[in-house]
């Protein structure tokens, strides 16, 4: 059996009414005489199998099992062969998720469990927990695995999540997004018809002014390929009434509506009027607003009271919990304003947005991630829905931007100096702190003890005196000697440098370093390290329960066998590092993991937060560090290697 028969043989076993030899010869690129003839071999093969390919006049080729035994053997016989020649077949646990998922959207009925195990050859236990993962992840799409004794495995749900999902796990978004690449992923769909659809796209929302990202585009792309594929099928998204009538009511229907008329030309299919309306809600769920130099007083007239508050919430959360100083950053609150309003949308129905930009976001922006994760729990509770990662990942953006801005403006660190050995001696201490620090430090003057409190100090961020001061003051005072020693300089420039460079290592206590331990399970290994840092009085008993809060909103596993789990806000009165090493990985929600590195910020204290993510940054990049350090058996092993980093 050749690889087009073999394409036939999955699409007919998966239809659930007769295929047109139109359709098949689609999914070859063939001509329909090909695919006829491709047929006609096909079915002397399945005779002697258990199996038969029906032609109805009018209708097309209906797939029918007459020997289920003899047929299953077959199939065994056909993936086994198959997985031995095809280099690319799924490994590693979180690959055969994903080809797990994919299967089972793609199958129209029930798919048995020792199929699955027989295909990815791989034993009953070890599908079993695959399957464990799977039901995980569809949960987050509100799917569920049915399972019916004797007939096996399929997914059951709403048509639009179904669809959401499909749009996640058929397509590989890790590829460069082009028509030919879509060709490849849209078997259903001719080269010509891809192009077809996407000039249809992009002239409408051209001619009707709606500005889509290019993702966006790609995207509703993407999601009128699955609309076509699932009506052809005999599937149709519902919506209730009441939210059909406001969506009717939106300029983007209409946009939709001309749309999908010029689509149904180009495919000769029709589309129900509600497929019109899921196609708005796309529109309506990505359009972007361009002005983005409007005033602070300006965005609440713009905004909706709803889309104001819900920025400004978020943003007094940020600044409670993490201290960022970014809360009335006018670009932050304009951008965060303009992309909540839009998102809005998305929420209210369900729609996932995708975010092919999430991994470089984790990577690159871990505190702003970090960030984003609080400002989606605020979004949860304000919405009541819940936020998918990919969506905090956006808003990571916003808040990374602020920060970055932050960084540029905050300018050098500004002083006055106190002395009271007179007026040589002041300028004396003032020249030596310009000609050392430069421009990393102003100083704005020299005064004596006396007039302090005639000095506005609200603009300083430290004092450096030459004398104790009693008085309680709103700033940092440094004493120094009046002739400026090696000490005093490192003291002023502890002040100087706002992220004082640490090594990792000063942040790790053997104590809670533990090496080559058996466990089997995440919540294992949380229970153990909350146990130790509870037990030697580093944390308090909620701290579990934040932790898993943080995990909760997304999963701290990284990859390159790394995860790096953390309450979801600063608990703890000192920062440390609590790390774990297992002897084989785990399944740490989608990722494999086997060194773990807790992580505590001392409250209060975002240089700290900055400065160890960086570093732990390194770490989750750098698989051969990662894998010196699992085959360290003492805390000084470790430390050798956090040492030369």
């Amino acid at each position: 059996m050749n690889t087009r028969q073999i394409a036939l043989l999955r699409e007919l076993m998966a239809a659930e009414t007769p295929l047109t030899s139109q359709y098949l010869a689609q999914v070859n690129q063939v001509t329909t005489r090909t695919t006829r003839d491709d047929i006609k071999h096909l079915n002397d093969i399945l005779s002697k199998n258990g199996a038969v390919i029906q032609s109805l006049r009018a209708k097309g080729y209906e797939f029918h099992i007459e020997d289920d035994q003899r047929f299953r053997h077959y199939l065994e016989e056909i993936f086994q062969g198959g997985v031995t020649q095809n280099q690319n077949m799924p490994d590693l646990p979180e690959e055969r998720t994903k080809y797990l998922i994919k299967r089972l959207l793609l199958a129209q009925g029930y798919v048995k469990l020792d199929d699955l195990a027989d295909e990815l050859l791989i034993s009953k236990s070890t599908i079993q927990n695959d399957i464990k993962t799977v039901k995980d992840i569809l949960r987050t799409y509100d799917i569920t695995l049915e399972k019916r004794p004797n007939y096996g495995l399929r997914m059951t749900g709403s048509e639009l999540k179904m669809r959401f999902c499909m749009s996640e796990y058929i397509f590989d978004r890790s590829e460069k997004r082009d028509i030919d690449i879509f060709n490849s992923q849209l078997p259903w769909l001719v080269k010509e018809n891809l192009n077809d659809i996407w000039d249809i796209i992009v002239d409408e929302i051209r001619q009707h002014d709606i500005t889509l990202s290019d993702i966006a585009i790609n995207n509703l792309f993407i999601h009128i390929a699955i609309t076509y594929k699932r009506v052809q099928s005999g599937h149709h998204v519902s919506l209730y009434p009441k939210e059909f009538n406001e969506i009717i009511d939106q300029k983007e229907y209409h946009v939709a509506k001309t749309m999908v008329n010029k689509v149904e030309t180009t495919l000769d299919v029709t589309f129900p009027e509600v497929e019109i309306a899921y196609i708005a809600i796309h529109l309506l769920g990505t359009k972007m607003i361009s002005q983005t130099n409007l005033t602070e007083e300006r965005i609440e007239q713009v905004m909706d009271d709803k889309v104001y508050q819900l920025t400004s919430i978020i943003l007094e959360t940020l600044e409670t919990k993490l201290d960022l100083g970014i809360r009335h950053d006018r670009e932050l609150i304009v951008g965060l304003s303009l992309h909540l309003k839009p998102a809005v949308n998305r929420y209210r129905y369900g729609m996932n947005i995708r975010n092919p930009l999430l991994h470089d976001i984790k990577a690159n922006y871990p505190v702003a991630f970090e960030a984003a994760i609080i400002a989606g729990m605020v979004l949860e509770e304000e919405t009541e829905v819940k936020i998918q990662e990919s969506e905090i990942g956006y808003i990571a953006l916003h808040i990374g931007a602020a920060m970055e801005r932050k960084k540029l403006a905050t300018g050098p660190r500004r002083c006055m100096v106190i002395c009271a050995s007179g007026a040589g001696s002041a300028q004396l201490i003032y020249y030596k702190l310009q000609s050392q620090f430069g421009s990393k430090l102003e100083v704005v003057g020299t005064t004596e003890y006396y007039k302090l409190n005639q000095i506005s100090l609200d603009t300083l961020d430290f004092i450096v005196s030459t004398i104790p001061i009693p008085d309680e003051l709103p700033v940092p005072v440094i004493q120094v000697n009046t002739i400026l020693g090696e000490g005093d300089l490192e003291k002023v420039e502890s002040f100087v440098k706002e992220d004082k460079d640490r090594n990792i290592f000063e942040y790790m206590k053997e104590e809670l370093v533990f090496l080559n331990k058996d466990f089997h399970t995440k919540e294992e290994v949380l229970q153990f390290l909350h146990q130790e840092l509870y037990l030697k009085h580093y944390v308090k008993d909620d701290f579990l329960d934040k932790t898993y809060e943080r995990e909760k909103a997304a999963p701290t596993s990284f990859g390159n066998l790394v995860a790096i789990p953390h309450p979801i806000t600063p608990q703890t009165d000192e920062t440390f590092l609590s790390i774990c090493t297992l002897q084989k990985p785990i399944m740490w929600d989608d990722k494999r993991v086997q060194f773990v590195c807790l992580l505590s910020v001392e409250k209060n204290s975002s240089a700290d937060l900055q400065m160890l993510y960086k570093s732990l940054g390194k770490i989750v990049d750098d698989m051969s560090m990662v894998q010196q350090m699992l085959k360290c058996r003492t805390y000084e092993d470790l430390l050798k290697i956090f040492v030369s980093t």
